[in-house]
């Protein structure tokens, strides 16, 4: 091994530790360890830079565009009324529907902004017919996931390892060349989970008052405010208790009964009833304070925090948002989202006990949202929350609609025949939506999750600095040796299983971007055709079931699902078990060796 080898393997492995541990975002990971190449000399200023240029990275971007015209046409609602009436039906019925309608969205559009789109209308299945979000959500997610497999444009993931195919000298993948074995997948998962996975998965009770789904710290309590108290009539801010005390006023309530919105500049009178958010040892110490009398703790309900014009929403925070290890006092929240106030949050499987405007945000978390029917509309509009609470259906634009499947079908067409390349056909995709007002340029712009752009063209580095210095022929015959005896097909076995491992554990499109180019390798060493070993790494990179940080649907749907982590290993893995020997027999057979 070269010094250089050993800078590269130590510059990669210090990155899957910080992967791993979510220290800090994948995309800024990813841009270190660009930079991080370039610092050492591995990779060259055009080298390093190069994986914002790559094919795969604009491609990527230029389908966000497409995706959010689909979307802003309001075309995919009806997806979301007719789960309603199929709830009616058998809950295996509803299933089969369920995963067959999200795995055929995300074989053409992001798999994350189907679940997305999906994932509010399976919610409300609990309110209108007692279905438990848990016996949904997680074949919600899985079916997204096993029908992104299915085209090129299902995922990133698929998209980028046709970029380092074609960088490597070799064809790039075509649209609908992954579909077959992509179909098998999808299928012997439809039936996992239709049969053992439904099973297996959990049925948590459903929640039907605010207090048992979300909690403001520990307590949601009331003071009351007695003559001997020593700032009366003085206003919030200059208030010595709230400035102190890690307490959150919620809402006033006069002797009169009028219910008072607080403000810093809202004055504490007598006999005011003040509703609070604080946890326990707070709550001690404010019933040793003069002239504050704490009455006993309420019961959780919606009607005891909001006024006529308010109403409380739930957003979860989404995981490519910016509003991501984030606090609510830094974020300014507040100010951010129109008047919209934090009341709660949902900090995962678990229950916070500190401050609400301290704690850091992480993807997943629900936040518990008091705001007006006006003053939502600032978050309905935003892709880093996805509001759960039932919004209206966009009103469907015909025209519009038409057009824009028109364009995504010339997109695929162009490219399903090699017209021209896929990136050429989606950024002109991209931009005639543009032109034909699907979208506007603002809204483009805003549709690109400019994270993932960054985390790819950071990723990329990884896989060139590896095939450059000879790391990955290095790797690739440390695997030939020690399972190459038992051939091609035990190879790329063992390279599907060691994919599908990372990618419960780390980011999907960095295990991809790590693992082809050694694919590669691989195949040059057993002299075979590359194309079965780098279809093991696009396929596992996607089929990540055992953990809710492997894919970032797993993730979205951790917390409303109300899932603890053993669900996703015991649901997860025999699916993943299953898949790998799908696989072991079945890529040989689309793809031979």
């Amino acid at each position: 091994m070269t010094f250089e080898i050993g800078l590269v393997f130590s510059i990669i492995g210090i990155a899957i530790i910080l992967f791993f541990t979510e220290k800090f975002t994948i995309d800024t990971v990813s841009i270190g360890v660009m930079v991080a190449f370039l610092l050492t000399g591995i990779l060259d200023v055009e080298e390093g830079l190069s994986g914002f240029s790559n094919p795969a990275t604009i491609t990527v971007a230029a389908m966000f565009v497409v995706s959010a015209a689909i979307f802003n046409t309001g075309l995919l609602d009806s997806f979301t009324q007719k789960l309603s009436s199929q709830a009616g039906k058998s809950t295996g019925h509803l299933l089969f529907t369920l995963m067959l309608s999200a795995g055929f969205l995300s074989a053409f559009i992001s798999d994350t902004a189907v679940v997305a789109l999906l994932m509010p209308a399976v919610i409300r299945l609990n309110k209108t017919d007692n279905i438990p979000p848990s016996k949904l959500l997680m074949p919600l997610s899985f079916g997204a996931l096993m029908g992104g497999i299915c085209t090129l444009l299902g995922t990133s993931t698929n998209i980028l390892v046709s970029g380092i195919a074609e960088k490597a000298g070799l064809p790039s993948f075509g649209v609908f060349e992954m579909s077959l074995m992509g179909l098998v997948f999808f299928a012997t998962g439809l039936v996992y989970m239709l049969t053992i996975g439904r099973w297996l998965t959990p049925t948590r009770k459903a929640k039907t008052e605010l207090g048992e789904s979300i909690q403001f710290g520990n307590y949601l309590s009331e003071i009351v405010i007695l003559e001997n108290y020593g700032q009366l009539n003085e206003p919030l801010l200059k208030q010595a208790i709230f400035n102190k005390l890690p307490i959150k006023p919620l809402q006033i309530i006069r002797v009169d009964g009028n219910k008072v919105r607080v403000y810093p500049n809202t004055s504490i009178q007598e006999g005011d009833i003040i509703r609070i958010n604080c946890d326990k040892e707070t709550l001690e110490k404010i019933k040793s304070t003069e002239g504050i009398e704490l009455k006993a703790d309420l019961k959780w309900d919606e009607q005891n925090i909001t006024d006529e014009e308010e109403r409380l929403y739930e957003a979860l925070v989404t995981p490519n948002s910016f509003l991501v290890n984030k606090s609510i006092k830094g974020l300014n929240f507040k100010k951010l989202y129109n008047q919209v106030l934090v009341i709660g949050i949902r900090h995962r499987s678990d229950m916070l006990n500190s401050l609400l405007s301290k704690t850091a945000l992480r993807a997943g978390d629900i936040l518990l949202l008091r705001a007006t029917e006006e003053s939502i509309q600032s978050v309905e509009s935003s892709d880093d929350l996805l509001l759960l609470s039932e919004t209206k259906n966009k009103s469907l634009n015909k025209t519009k609609s038409i057009l824009t499947l028109i364009v995504l079908g010339l997109i695929i067409g162009l490219a399903s025949f090699e017209v021209f390349p896929i990136v050429v056909t989606a950024v002109a995709g991209a931009i005639t939506l543009i032109m034909l007002r699907s979208l506007s340029t603002e809204q483009a712009y805003k549709a690109i999750d400019w994270k993932v752009i960054l985390m790819l063209a950071g990723v990329l580095s990884m896989g060139l600095a590896l095939e450059k210095t000879g790391g990955s022929q290095l790797i690739g015959g440390s695997i030939v040796e020690s399972v190459g005896q038992f051939g091609p097909r035990a190879v790329m076995s063992a390279l599907f299983a060691l994919t599908f491992i990372m990618t419960n554990v780390m980011s999907n499109n960095a295990t991809a971007a790590l693992l082809a180019p050694i694919a590669i390798s691989i195949a040059a060493a057993l002299e075979v055709d590359s194309r079965p070993m780098l279809m093991a790494v696009t396929f596992a990179a996607s089929l990540s079931f055992m953990t809710p940080m492997g894919y970032q649907t797993n993730t979205m749907i951790y917390t409303p699902g109300n899932y603890r982590f053993s669900d996703y290993i015991k649901v997860g893995t025999p699916l993943n078990l299953l898949l790998w020997i799908v696989a072991t027999f079945g890529i040989p057979f689309f793809f031979p060796f």
